[in-house]
């Protein structure tokens, strides 16, 4: 069977009813209808032997019991591409989902648009990091308040068809009353959710931080075990992300503090409350926003990418850091360094040096993504491009939207 998870309006929905209507006898259902997911959930098993052809299941989260059920049936007639399952919470958080899915499952995310999907480009970015030549750089130059308004808009499909920020603002409004006051509560069975709200805005004011669960719990007054649930559900509804620390120890991985990211720099935009005048005063505020911007851009291009390279950061206890680093199957090392202003020193490439002597021959190269136009090389592995040579790919037939 296939899954398909990701945030709420991201196009779920309307790409696998899309998928249904392609096929012959299939069925297509949602559980966020009252009367399916009472069927779902009253006999499971009996629900799942009812369907004749493929059968595509929408929201399945919301009836946590269907996936024993689904086990029992994919396992009595292993024909692939009977069951395409869509959730927007990562049940695979869940032990005993992930028991029950073990080695009979296909998952795939999706994510809000990626710049590329918006203008319709083919991105390679991160495949072109592993290969031998350096990315291409963009043809044209992008104007610092085109670039700027792009991390504000950021890529939920519906805030891309929309100028209007009072627009955006009530959409978001919205979309986050919804995930905390139905999706989570449906998650965790807890009425006592009223800290989330102001949980979700410090983590916003955090972005880029090591993630320190003692002191945001110290922050909010609340015990660390309760946040660290709290937090865990956000992770599980897609809204905030943890990118790992990266050491050359794999087992140091694992004890490193990870970096906050959210899933989206609008979302992030709107709980900072940001607009392209406050930034224009406020400068200084840019570079954790521009940062995430190009962390969710990696992340969205890596899922589709030949390479599927993993993503860290990487930060030496002498401070010397690199924001981003990517790491492909045969162990290959990318360091990426975003820097929101149009200059650059020597300072800035520190922690890429420090990165590339710790990985020794593992280090493929180091691209500084910057806020100005040109390619500069700061010797043969390291070079500066600008950022949106993230999606400077091959131009396709029409716009993905």
């Amino acid at each position: 069977m296939v899954f398909l998870h990701g945030a709420r309006q991201t196009g779920k929905s309307t790409l696998v009813q899309a998928i249904a209507d392609g096929r012959r006898n299939a069925s297509y259902l949602t559980l966020d209808d009252a009367a399916t997911l009472a069927a779902a959930t009253g006999d499971p098993a009996g629900f799942i032997r009812g369907f004749d052809g493929a059968v595509v299941l929408d929201e399945v989260q919301k009836a946590p019991a269907l996936f024993p059920a689904i086990k029992r049936e994919v396992d009595r007639n292993r024909k692939p591409g009977r069951f395409l399952l869509t959730g927007s919470a990562n049940v695979l958080l869940v032990p005993k989902v992930s028991e029950s899915l073990a080695g009979r499952i296909e998952i795939l995310p999706l994510w809000p648009f990626s710049q590329g999907e918006i203008e319709g480009v083919r991105e390679t970015f991160v495949d072109a990091l592993f290969a031998k030549a350096n990315p291409r750089a963009p043809d044209k130059p992008l104007a610092a308040s085109k670039l700027m308004e792009r991390v504000l808009r950021g890529g939920y499909p519906e805030i891309c068809t929309t100028r209007s920020a009072a627009r955006r603002d009530d959409w978001f409004r919205s979309y986050i009353t919804t995930i905390l006051q139905r999706d989570i509560r449906d998650l965790s069975n807890i009425e006592g959710l009223t800290e989330l709200p102001r949980l979700l805005t410090l983590l916003a004011t955090r972005v880029g931080s090591s993630l320190n669960f003692a002191d945001i719990a110290r922050d909010l007054s609340i015990p660390q075990t309760t946040l660290k649930r709290y937090f865990a559900l956000l992770e599980m509804t897609f809204i905030v992300q943890a990118l790992p620390a990266w050491s050359s120890n794999i087992g140091k991985r694992l004890v490193k503090s990870p970096k906050l990211c959210l899933n989206d720099t609008g979302l992030l935009a709107h709980l900072l409350g940001f607009s392209k005048d406050r930034l224009g005063n406020d400068p200084k505020q840019i570079g954790p926003l521009m940062e995430n911007f190009v962390v969710t851009e990696l992340r969205k291009q890596a899922s589709w990418s030949k390479a599927k390279p993993e993503l860290y950061h990487f930060r030496t206890q002498t401070g010397r850091e690199v924001d981003i680093v990517l790491e492909d199957r045969s162990g290959r090392i990318v360091g990426i360094e975003v820097k929101a202003g149009a200059t650059l020193g020597a300072k800035d490439i520190k922690g890429m040096k420090a990165l590339a002597e710790l990985a020794g021959k593992r280090f493929h190269r180091g691209i500084v993504l910057y806020g100005g136009q040109d390619t500069i090389p700061f010797g043969s592995r390291i070079h500066s491009m600008p950022i949106n040579t993230l999606w400077a790919g091959s131009r396709s037939s029409g716009k993905t939207q």
